[in-house]
């Protein structure tokens, strides 16, 4: 059983190589860097990001490709230089992957396409799920076309899973950042603090992909997103009271405009209160429904 995964080396990819190794599959991470895997069963191949060149061979046959790659979105502000390496790094990664399926003699059985929940933009108070309508803003147009860019694959007759992910709740990506101010009692509201925060524990992340790599009748959109979203107002109060640190501040939304623009507008002070309709019609049960019991399972000692 072979996985080929784009983006493995981040912070979800090498979370899901471990447990597929662990599963019995033998895993291939795409890579620009030529350094061998640090996780025991997975194969480092090198590739451009942009064409199938160098390893063909593995998405022949596989039982899965999982396209995870992507720049990071929330890395500072938004240049007119980050937002063109945001969407390419994306579609050239997607478009890879359609030139590797249209390519190969024996096709993928299924292609994992990464999303986000961007695509909904930001929304009220009212929940959204895989039926509801894309927003308005930059991030809703990069992942329709994130998203695009592996509709051909189903042309040749493989399926296709799009992943819309939440936020990750795990030892790295966006609570990473935000753990040492909690932990040193800087923690803070952003904003109003009334956007909604979608969230997912990264133990149902990798184990809600892997069900849908093994499930065969699952295909099209997917929310990748716990039950229980929160404002962020509950959000912060939870991780504060799971470090054992009050909340004291508040960082206003201008200010946060002023230093960051538009990437704190759409990343820090939009949000959704997602809900994953289709995942749950499809049989698959979260381990962390719940924030504060997710947190816990992460900072635990």
């Amino acid at each position: 059983m072979r996985v080929v995964i784009t983006g493995g080396t981040g912070f979800i990819g090498k979370k899901l190589s471990q447990e597929l190794v662990a599963k019995g599959y033998q895993v291939i991470c795409l890579t620009r860097s030529s350094r061998p895997s640090e996780i025991s069963g997975v194969r480092n191949v090198v590739w451009d990001g942009k064409t199938s060149a160098g390893w063909l061979e593995y998405a022949d046959g596989a039982d899965a490709i999982v396209n995870l790659a992507g720049d990071n979105i929330a890395s500072g502000r938004w240049s007119a230089a980050k937002k063109k390496s945001i969407l390419a790094s994306r579609v050239d990664a997607g478009e890879a992957v359609s030139e590797a399926v249209a390519k190969a003699q024996n096709k993928p059985k299924v292609v994992i396409q990464g999303s986000a929940i961007g695509y909904y933009g930001n929304c009220g108070p009212e929940p959204v799920n895989e039926e509801s309508a894309k927003g308005g803003l930059f991030l809703s147009d990069v992942v329709e076309k994130w998203e695009a860019s592996t509709a051909s694959v189903e042309e040749h007759g493989v399926r296709r899973a799009i992943i819309r992910t939440a936020m990750v709740l795990g030892n790295g990506g966006a609570l990473g950042k935000m753990i040492g101010p909690f932990k040193a009692g800087l923690g803070s509201y952003l904003g109003a603090g009334h956007q909604g925060v979608s969230w997912i524990h990264i133990k149902d992340e990798v184990r809600a992909i892997i069900f849908l790599i093994q499930n065969e009748k699952c295909k099209g959109i997917f929310n990748l997103s716990s039950i229980h979203p929160l404002t962020f107002n509950k959000f912060a109060d939870t991780l504060g009271k799971v470090l054992g640190k009050r909340v004291w501040f508040r960082a206003p939304g201008f200010v946060l405009k002023l230093v960051l623009g538009q990437m704190a507008e759409e990343v820090l002070l939009s949000g959704q209160f997602v809900m994953p309709v289709k995942l749950i019609s499809a049989g698959f049960n979260f381990n962390f429904p719940d924030a504060d019991e997710a947190l816990r399972e992460v900072l635990k000692p």
